[in-house]
């Protein structure tokens, strides 16, 4: 039994902020006591170590552009763009992130085909010890603007994209969280390129008019790799009842974020850590399984650092590692271990795996 987290935001951390992913999260607290880096994307959870420890095998990593000037921003100015050409290249300064992670670092992989995957798993095999576990990297380009044009993508995927979210706010591609709008041409024809590589699309942040196209007109692997119920917090930037049923229809798999922004309508900073504990996450978990009949459409992405941090998660959440604490409460909540293993892990691990099939 393993994690696989569908949504972290690594290398805008680094390229950003100057954390090294490599460098424990506790130490990355104590390292920016007293500067600006907490006050804009909060206190660290992410770090190698204590993501190995957690069992998160498998990351879906981003490369995450801001358009500038739509709003206060996430990021500084190394993440901020005002036209594709400006967004490639800071993605492009965020894929060679991780393509150096790769290199200098045994227990990173970025898996690109299955014969990548297949090696990240066996290191996670009971008998393997902790000193040998990989993490395997998977590229998620979360807005579609670094892809100046649909038949770009060609080169994208060369360079290891596997996962393409056409939007954050609305893009060139669609309308995104705030910005309602429908497919663009521009966005037919990057699904159409898209699925002749079979890559993953992600209808996170997508306007629900976009995204209920994008389930009629895409016939590839679909996720929402980060998103909630909005039942849980009623806002666009989240899933209503009928697009979680439809992305089920499909055989999608909706990420869950441990975030309490996200699962919530009334919390705030104010209210502090204590205020939302780990049972609101299986709560939101356990709504998803019951809307769909199932528990083979819903997962994990925990969004982690993706401009909040441990003091916006809920209490029992310290760094990534504590993510492990989902099994015993989603046994503890009656799932039986095969339903556990999917939601940690299975369900999104099986998308990975129709991407690379052949591959």
């Amino acid at each position: 039994m393993f994690i696989v987290d569908a949504h972290q935001d690594i290398a805008f951390n680094t390229v950003c902020y100057g954390r090294d992913y490599r460098t424990s999260a506790l130490k990355k607290r104590a390292d920016e006591m007293n500067t600006s880096v907490i006050h804009h994307v909060g206190h660290a959870m992410l770090g190698l170590p204590e993501a190995i420890v957690g069992r998160v095998a498998i990351v879906f990593a981003t490369l995450f552009t801001e358009p500038r000037g739509k709003m206060p921003p996430i990021g500084n100015d190394a993440a901020l763009y005002t036209t594709p050409k400006e967004a490639m290249r800071i993605a492009e300064k965020q894929l060679d992130v991780y393509k150096r992670l790769a290199d200098d670092e045994p227990r990173i992989r970025l898996i690109q085909q299955s014969a990548d995957l297949e090696a990240v798993l066996a290191t996670w095999a009971d008998d393997v010890p902790i000193t040998q576990r990989v993490q395997g990297l998977v590229i998620l380009m979360e807005n579609g603007d670094p892809i100046i044009e649909p038949r770009q993508f060609e080169w994208w995927y060369e360079q290891g994209v596997r996962i393409v979210g056409p939007a954050w706010r609305a893009s060139q591609y669609c309308g995104g969280t705030g910005e309602p709008g429908r497919l663009t041409v521009l966005g037919h024809e990057l699904l159409d390129v898209m699925m002749s590589f079979n890559a993953i699309l992600d209808l996170s942040h997508m306007a629900e008019e976009s995204y209920l196209e994008a389930l009629d007109r895409y016939d590839g692997v679909i996720i929402a790799s980060h998103s909630n119920p909005r039942h849980f917090r009623n806002s666009d930037r989240h899933l209503s009842d009928m697009m979680i049923r439809r992305l089920a229809e499909r055989g999608g798999v909706i990420g869950i974020v441990p975030y309490n922004l996200f699962l919530s309508n009334t919390w705030t900073i104010a209210d502090g850590k204590s205020a939302m504990t780990l049972n609101r996450v299986v709560e939101a978990i356990d709504y998803v399984c019951q809307l769909v009949g199932s528990a083979v459409h819903v997962g994990i992405g925990t969004d982690f650092d993706g401009g909040f941090g441990a003091e916006a998660t809920p209490y029992e959440l310290n760094t990534i590692a504590d993510l492990w604490l989902l099994k015993d409460a989603l046994l503890a909540r009656g799932y039986a271990q095969s339903d556990v293993v999917n939601i940690l892990g299975g369900n999104m691990l099986r998308q990975l795996q129709a991407c690379l099939k052949g591959r």
